[in-house]
């Protein structure tokens, strides 16, 4: 490895973690003790605040300094930290928005070409539709690049999708869009085999690849209403529909699109939620500050008024 290779990776080391002994960066590095003394006093002059540790193994770390210096990221990492940042600069981190944009301004200028396509790719093909609570799911960042890619470029693909059953199923697809609910990715994609649309928790994808064959987008839906549809009503054996008496701009504000999907209903709106439980719609409707009326299943009708009795019975 040549010396300005060797030095590069003697920095994307100490920075990939808090400290390392010197046995481990010179194994690492291929190196002699003797020539990492020399690298690090390289580093040093360069003004990374590299920081010999004391103790029996002796080792190094890169403290905090007075300065940010340059940094190092791989492939995903830049593209993670812009996508990260143009996020926040549209909005979703209130307050950092110009810091934000400033700092992507910065990275967008020296990102490598297939870099930016990548980068590019990912924020032509997301679409965000807005979540409550709950843990995120973790996703491969190679997948996602993987399928924003085949979105923007209009490839069919193909991969292995388990459902949430846990059956594993071939899948040909013409790709759309990814929907990001904050909690999970979707990729909504035309279904070859079943020739319908579909939409596909990206956690639960494996192995996507590109046939390379490319597609006409026919007739696409709109993609954040139909992850909304399926997350909020279709997975659930309790289909519900309920008339609130508020607006549909004040619904939209009250009503997450992942519990239930709204429609305007003159001056009031139509609320359609599911659950498996019909207690649990009860309860959400009745934390609601808003007056409501029942339209279907009798079940709803059943637990709401069951509910309204033992509220009763608490307050005696």
């Amino acid at each position: 490895m040549d010396p300005s290779g060797r030095m590069l990776k003697l920095l994307s080391l100490l920075q990939a973690r808090p400290n390392w002994s010197g046995a481990e960066l010179s194994g690492r590095l291929a190196v002699t003790d003797r020539t990492l003394r020399r690298d690090i006093t390289r580093l040093r002059g360069l003004g990374y605040p590299v920081e010999a540790l004391s103790g029996p193994a002796g080792g190094y770390q890169m403290r905090a300094g007075g300065a940010v210096p340059p940094l190092l990221f791989d492939d995903e990492e830049a593209v993670t930290l812009a996508l990260a940042l143009r996020n926040a600069a549209s909005g979703s981190l209130p307050g950092f928005e110009d810091n934000a944009l400033a700092a992507l301004a910065k990275i967008e200028q020296v990102l490598p070409r297939k870099l930016a396509e990548q980068l590019g790719s990912l924020q032509a093909s997301i679409v965000g539709l807005a979540h409550r609570s709950g843990t995120r799911i973790a996703v491969a960042p190679e997948n996602l690049v993987n399928l924003a890619q085949a979105c923007r470029r209009q490839e069919r693909l193909r991969f292995r999708y388990v459902d949430g059953e846990g059956n594993s199923t071939d899948r040909h697809v013409e790709p759309f869009q990814l929907v990001h609910t904050s909690r999970l990715w979707y990729l909504v994609a035309r279904d070859r085999d079943r020739e319908a649309w579909r939409t596909f928790r990206v956690d639960r994808i494996s192995q996507p690849s590109s046939t390379g064959l490319r597609f006409v987008l026919e007739d696409p839906p709109d993609a954040a209403a139909l992850v909304a549809e399926g997350v909020a009503i279709s997975v659930y054996n309790l289909k519900a529909r309920v008339i609130l008496r508020i607006p549909f701009e004040r619904a939209q504000r009250m009503i997450s699109p992942t519990i239930g999907v709204i429609e305007r209903q003159g001056r009031d709106t139509l609320l359609r939620i599911g659950a498996d439980d019909p207690g649990w719609i009860a309860g959400y409707l009745a934390g609601l500050d808003c007056a409501f009326t029942i339209l279907d299943p009798p079940e709803l009708k059943q637990a709401v008024a069951a509910l309204g009795a033992k509220l009763i019975d608490y307050s005696l």
